[in-house]
């Protein structure tokens, strides 16, 4: 009897989270118990273990989201669905490239290195790896969930709602089993990241060429990027980014400099919005390339924060003039590059401006907790996520009480829902069409499973 380790588990997660996604969130299970792994089901060459089958059992269990008379042939269909949408996919030559798969794991693995706060070194403790290592564990997975996204958004591509649908959608909902929302609020930022006065940059060019100098005479890169290096992302790997890169997913600075190197050659002093690099290119085939870097970010000084912060108080006089609306300057003049095309606005994960108050950062939170609706606030001096001092204001457009969901508050919502459970039914009637296009076959185990609402169908 065996007990899927850790790495099995953060595995399970990254390849099945948009299972996870349809259902409600909640924790965990911390005890999965005793698992005696063996294939459940094959789909041509593709096969699903039953541990697979059970961390998700256990997982939609402790989040209290198991239904129906059978759940675990309900997680197995999800599972046998994800493969047929590989195997077809794999008939039909659909294929995403390593430069896609090498993006999606290094944001994944940001993911994850956040649910620590941020601690590489953590990460790698409790998994008992580094994090190249468990990045290959998860690759080929990766590329299979990406493909089989790819599949889903051509079978969906045409799906489409019209507001008559919405309302039918909404309307079929008991009113009693309508959703309660919670309070939500509609918020934006201009952001401007302190000015580096020219003494401190002299100082971090200064300090920076003294450690090319060092290497370059023999010190080791790895060793001075443990050291030196302020990217705390790739400093515990010897200043060294993970994986592949090409032309537009790096600073555009940083690039530049890269394409001027010869591999083991070391850039001098390059400038980014992230602060100071020294550059070794490792690698390069075509466009694409990899790299280690040292970089140190220069600390501002009161006189810039100062600077900065009548800049934004000018900002501030000239919205409420009403010579320009917040959005059109946030769009123009923010440095915050997630924020600005929105005209300032935070936006929730399906790009809509009203955000739940409880996922809305704490500072951010705390200083509109003090503001009326309408209210632009005064300067306020804060930290990048990428360490760079910076200072804001802070707009409090609307909010929204807790209530109930009702077509004139949530139509964007509820239009969501409605459009997704259109896709679903769009899935469904592909899965029952491309069944024959496949091979599945069940271990005797699962084959009580009446799969796909396909009663007279053998597995």
């Amino acid at each position: 009897m065996t007990k899927p380790d850790k790495t099995m588990r953060l595995k399970y997660i990254s390849k099945y989270i948009w299972l996870l996604l349809l259902w409600p969130l909640a924790a965990v299970a911390q005890e999965e118990g005793p698992i005696i792994d063996k294939v459940a089901a094959k789909v041509d060459n593709y096969i699903i273990l039953k541990s697979e089958i059970e961390y998700a059992y256990l997982d939609l269990s402790a989040r209290g989201a198991l239904r129906g008379p059978d759940p675990k042939c309900q997680v197995l269909q999800t599972l046998i669905t994800q493969k047929m949408l590989l195997a077809v996919a794999e008939i039909d030559s659909v294929e995403v490239s390593d430069i896609q798969v090498d993006a999606e794991l290094n944001n994944r693995m940001q993911y994850f290195i956040a649910q620590t706060g941020g601690d590489v070194a953590a990460l790698e403790e409790f998994y008992g790896k580094s994090i190249d290592q468990i990045k290959a564990e998860m690759r080929d997975d990766m590329r299979e969930q990406l493909i089989a996204d790819k599949m889903r958004s051509k079978i969906s591509e045409e799906v489409t709602i019209t507001p008559a649908e919405v309302r039918k959608f909404f309307n079929r909902i008991p009113k009693d089993s309508l959703p309660f929302f919670s309070e939500e609020v509609e918020v934006a930022q201009i952001v401007k990241i302190a000015r580096i006065g020219k003494e401190q940059k002299l100082k971090v060019i200064t300090k920076l060429n003294e450690i090319r100098d060092a290497i370059l005479n023999g010190a080791d890169f790895g060793t001075m990027a443990e050291m030196y290096s302020m990217d705390p992302g790739s400093a515990q790997n010897g200043g060294e980014l993970p994986g592949w890169y090409s032309r537009g997913q790096l600073a555009p600075e940083y690039e530049a400099a890269v394409f001027k190197l010869k591999p083991g050659e070391i850039s001098e002093p390059v400038e980014t919005d992230f602060g100071f690099h020294i550059i070794q290119l490792l690698e390069r085939r075509g466009n694409e390339f990899r790299t280690r870097h040292i970089l140190i970010t220069p600390s501002s000084s009161d006189l810039d924060i100062e600077y900065t912060i009548h800049q934004l108080d000018s900002v501030r006089q000239v919205i409420l003039s009403g010579e320009k609306t917040f959005e059109e300057v946030a769009k123009d003049f923010s440095d915050d590059k997630m924020s600005a095309p929105s005209g300032g606005f935070f936006l929730n994960n399906n790009g809509s401006t009203r955000i739940p108050v409880d996922q809305l950062d704490p500072t951010v939170y705390f200083t509109i907790d003090t503001m009326k609706v309408g209210d632009i606030s005064p300067p306020i001096q804060f930290r990048m996520p990428t360490g760079q001092e910076a200072v804001r204001i802070i707009y409090f457009k609307s909010k929204i009480p807790p209530h109930q969901a009702n077509l004139k508050t949530d139509w964007q919502k509820i239009q969501e829902a409605a459009l997704k459970e259109k896709k679903s039914r769009a899935e469904q009637e592909w899965v029952k069409e491309a069944i024959d296009r496949v091979y599945i076959e069940l271990d005797e185990e699962y084959k009580r499973c009446k799969l796909f609402g396909l009663k007279n169908r053998q597995f």
